[in-house]
């Protein structure tokens, strides 16, 4: 439960949207909805629009995000090629969990409604590249080190990432 599932990867979202940049980068893979492992298929969250934090209410139950996936060699496995697992964290195009806060019945068409917005303003997207590159924006570090929503483990490692900068 510590790398896959958990009370902060209750649920893996994955927006409708960039399965068209997989399919044209893979055009000889079938891509059916859900072939990236996810849980729900999104129309119009984008990890640069969505905040970690961010809560949501779907059918009667309440998420909120938590984090973007990082991608282990399952991916590969389900894939049926070792290649996709850094395709995948270079495309950026991670999808994010949420945990879930209410539990409730979700159906397939139900709306996902923001509740509020997370005032850090650090995007799913933001932390993807901080921890696939952009290592040396402190002030984005510091920010994201404050999220409450954000998992202890992504937070030791940008406060790790602080004192690196510091020295």
């Amino acid at each position: 439960m510590s790398v896959h599932g958990g009370k902060d990867k209750a649920v893996y979202a994955y927006p409708f949207e960039h399965y068209d940049y997989w399919r044209r980068k893979l055009p000889d893979m079938d891509l059916p909805w859900g072939m990236f492992g996810e849980n729900l298929t999104t129309v119009g969250l984008l990890e640069d629009e969505v905040n970690i934090g961010d809560r949501f209410r779907i059918g009667s139950a309440e998420v909120m995000v938590t984090q973007p996936r990082m991608p282990c060699y399952k991916l590969g496995v389900k894939f049926g090629r070792p290649d996709i697992v850094k395709q995948f964290l270079d495309s950026r195009l991670t999808g994010f969990y949420f945990s879930v806060l209410q539990e409730g019945q979700v159906g397939n068409g139900d709306t996902l409604s923001l509740i509020s917005r997370d005032s850090n303003n650090v995007t799913v997207a933001d932390i993807t590249r901080l921890y696939a590159r952009e290592t040396h924006d402190l002030e984005l570090l510091h920010r994201a080190v404050q999220i409450e929503a954000l998992p202890t483990g992504w937070q030791d490692y940008f406060q790790q990432q602080i004192e690196k900068f510091k020295r």
